[in-house]
């Protein structure tokens, strides 16, 4: 099940929560990551064991910079990102974002 986070705060809270999660950037009006988020879906849908959670750029563009800016990884959408211990692992953008590929992130990045 994917949940929605919009601010800073709730990311902190997740990094400190949270061992290991997959956060994915979602632009709300581009068909590119309307069918990354289609991906992450169904990646959540099957796999449970990994928390799956979700900002909508257009809702979240504050946290979407901090991101960037904090782990230094350039920002883009859609983009999903795998978070271990406080750090990010992984990242993939557009159409990269597969079902196939966030699977493999976690047997890549244990």
């Amino acid at each position: 099940m994917l949940k929605k986070i919009d601010t800073v705060a709730q990311f902190e809270d997740l990094l400190k929560q949270e061992d290991r999660f997959f956060l994915l950037k979602h632009s709300l009006t581009c068909p590119i990551s309307d069918a990354a988020y289609k991906e992450f879906q169904k990646y959540a849908g099957e796999d449970q064991s990994v928390p799956t959670y979700y900002l909508a750029v257009q809702d979240a563009r504050p946290l979407s910079t901090e991101i960037a800016e904090k782990f230094e990884i350039k920002h883009e959408s859609p983009q999903v990102l795998l978070f271990n211990n406080g750090k990010a692992d992984w990242n993939a953008s557009h159409w990269k974002i597969t079902n196939r590929a966030i699977k493999n992130a976690l047997t890549e990045n244990i």
